[in-house]
């Protein structure tokens, strides 16, 4: 091998070797999902690693579900796990900030980096197949005669259809303390709970339900968003006289204590997978709302929802 070569291909290899490791293509990520398998999270992170693999920037992604209390478990078990690892990801959203303030817990997203906004969804209520009740107006009325009499099922206590549950009970004259809300660990469990008739009233985003909305084993009541959404045919709150209006995003974080540059890795390349066709494919299956927000911007965004959740909360009487 001629010198000016050999000396060439030392610099490429130093080049190469000086890279954070999460920035080349062969990087395998380990993604933690702070829920059971089934629900938006697993979703999420399970399409997002498709991605990334699809964009050429992983080689492979490992898959961990850790679920339990709004997504408080697993951050508990990626903070102490995965502090300065720069192929660790982890997938959250505005449920693990509302659970984190319901159960008043120590941890913080703080000590952990944040990355990437991804996506924004709003949840459907539906009523099983076989329910008496046949409109949110029919849920609301039975509401005010006995709250403890409508079941509500959802995510864990402080998700967003929780707040919404809260919320849509203040909005009719009820105490928010007395809804009787019943939290599942996973979209899955949530899911058999409202086929099985175990619950008056499901909430959970629409890409969630959409099968079974579908097949006409669900009966779809009203969605939280400010209008109807795009092709789903489902009333909104508002226009059924109930001004409540709440969104449910997610996101992605990584390690603690993980560089400036590896961050930037990382975040360069969930930018990539989001261009990815199997990334877009699930935006239009899913019904999600792309909402890409990275870095330092992502970050203050986290810090002001959760400043907001919180005043809302309050008011609902949740904390």
């Amino acid at each position: 091998m001629r010198r000016d070569t050999f000396v060439k291909s030392l610099a490429a290899l130093a080049a190469t070797a000086a890279l954070p490791q999460a920035a080349r293509a062969n990087a395998n990520l380990k993604m933690l999902i702070p829920a059971n398998p089934g629900g938006g999270w697993d979703t999420t992170g399970r399409t997002l690693g498709r991605a990334l693999q699809e964009a050429g920037v992983a080689a492979s992604v490992s898959f961990d579900n850790k679920g339990g209390a709004a997504g408080a478990l697993g951050l508990a078990q990626f903070l102490s796990s995965s502090k300065g690892d720069p192929n660790a990801l982890m997938v959250m959203g505005a449920v693990m900030l509302g659970g984190l303030i319901t159960s008043k817990s120590p941890l913080s997203l703080g000590q952990a980096t944040p990355l990437a906004r991804l996506t924004s969804e709003y949840n459907v209520f539906v009523l099983p197949e076989a329910s008496p009740l046949k409109s949110m107006k029919d849920v609301v009325e039975q509401l005010k005669k006995d709250p403890g009499s409508v079941k509500w099922g959802g995510g864990s206590r402080g998700s967003t259809e929780h707040i919404a549950a809260a919320m849509i009970a203040q909005e009719a004259g009820v105490d928010p303390s007395k809804i009787n809300y019943v939290a599942f660990r996973g979209g899955g469990e949530a899911t058999a709970a409202i086929l099985g008739g175990n619950v008056t009233i499901g909430g959970s985003g629409y890409s969630e339900f959409q099968q079974y909305i579908d097949a006409g084993k669900m009966r779809a009541v009203g969605i939280t968003s400010a209008e109807r959404l795009k092709g789903v045919n489902v009333p909104t709150l508002k226009e059924q006289g109930i001004p409540v209006e709440i969104g449910n995003w997610r996101g992605v974080y990584g390690g603690p204590g993980i560089t400036p540059e590896q961050r930037k890795a990382l975040v360069d390349m969930i930018v990539k997978a989001t261009q990815a066709k199997a990334w877009i494919d699930a935006l239009d299956k899913n019904g999600w709302t792309p909402a890409l927000l990275t870095g330092d911007a992502f970050g203050q965004f986290v810090e002001r929802d959760q400043a907001s959740l919180r005043a809302t909360m309050s008011r609902a009487g949740m904390v």
